[in-house]
């Protein structure tokens, strides 16, 4: 059986956009064996994927900080062994980055990645020993696929993409027997935010309709956000904190997600569930949602375009009737 390497590291958003290559790749290449080479703190969204054969965590941006400890370098060198007892066919990193075409570089195989012309860092298609070029100003997600195939040799898919990744849906119980929606209010740049008061405009318009609005967060400025919106909006509830296959169990049990730019709004719509996404200082032209076949996603604003709440509410209306 073939086995085959994929490096994608990071971040969230960027490893739920690599899903799709896992379907096009067993559509063309049956029997293919994956493994998947991605950050110690994503590593539960290529293990929803039933088609990973092993999930290889590295956790370069905790090493960069500890560079001189011990332990970081019996971890590397853990890392290193992982890598190199996979005999592959073929290693394909998508990444694009220099650190990932050096990890690209350790794996036993036929190195794959994009050419100087079309990776994020052009230095890292020096690592590769096939190199293929890939057009810019396409959507993430198209252009993972364009790579797999051509790595691979395959024709370009055209069809919606297949994230293929599956939970169990949770019904938390803080939502008391309602409907839920989760409300992704958390992002990584306080420009990316959408305004509190929005989320409590939002909320209540949701609890007019026996509709609970759950809150997860990642720290304690998220949580205290979350408090915040909570405790102005009826039925609605700040989560515990939870793991990433936590929150994608969650999410699966939702009517929908509305939630910022952020990777969890992309896991959203992996996991086939109606989404929104606000876009207040990106273009979501390149990374917007993007939803597979028969999926909902719908991204609003800009950069310098905030969603207004009633943009949101009517949204809400059209796709779920809210």
């Amino acid at each position: 059986m073939p086995r085959l390497l994929i490096i994608k590291t990071s971040s969230l958003g960027d490893v739920v956009h690599n899903l799709p290559i896992i379907q096009d790749i067993l559509t063309h290449r049956p029997g293919t064996v994956i493994d998947w080479v991605v950050e110690e703190s994503f590593a539960d969204i290529p293990a929803l994927h039933p088609a990973i054969d092993r999930v290889i965590p590295v956790a370069i941006r905790r090493w960069r900080k500890h560079l001189f400890n011990r332990g970081t370098w019996h971890e590397i060198g853990a890392m290193r062994s992982q890598i190199k007892q996979g005999d592959y066919d073929l290693v394909l990193d998508t990444q694009g980055l220099v650190k990932s075409a050096v990890l690209c570089r350790l794996a036993h195989g036929a190195r794959h990645g994009q050419d100087r012309h079309s990776a994020r860092e052009p230095l890292a298609a020096c690592f590769y020993t096939q190199v293929h070029p890939i057009a810019r100003g396409r959507h993430a997600v198209v252009r993972n696929r364009e790579l797999a195939a051509k790595a691979l040799g395959y024709a370009i898919p055209e069809t919606a993409p297949d994230y293929g990744i599956q939970v169990p849906a949770a019904t938390p119980s803080l939502a008391s027997g309602r409907p839920y929606i989760v409300g992704l209010h958390a992002t990584s740049r306080d420009s990316k935010l959408w305004p509190v008061d929005r989320w409590i405009h939002l909320g209540r318009h949701l609890a007019s309709k026996e509709h609970a609005l759950l809150l997860p967060w990642g720290n304690a400025a998220e949580q205290l956000r979350a408090q915040q919106i909570a405790e102005a909006v009826p039925h609605a509830a700040v989560l515990p904190k939870l793991s990433l296959s936590e929150l994608a169990s969650t999410l699966a049990g939702s009517r929908a997600a509305i939630g910022v730019d952020t990777g969890l709004v992309h896991l959203a719509v992996a996991l086939n569930i109606p989404t929104i996404a606000l876009y207040t200082d990106t273009d979501p032209a390149l990374t917007g949602i993007y939803p597979g076949a028969g999926g909902i996603a719908v991204n609003l604003g800009s950069v310098a375009n905030s969603p207004s709440t009633e943009d949101v509410i009517r949204t809400t209306a059209e796709i779920l009737g809210l």
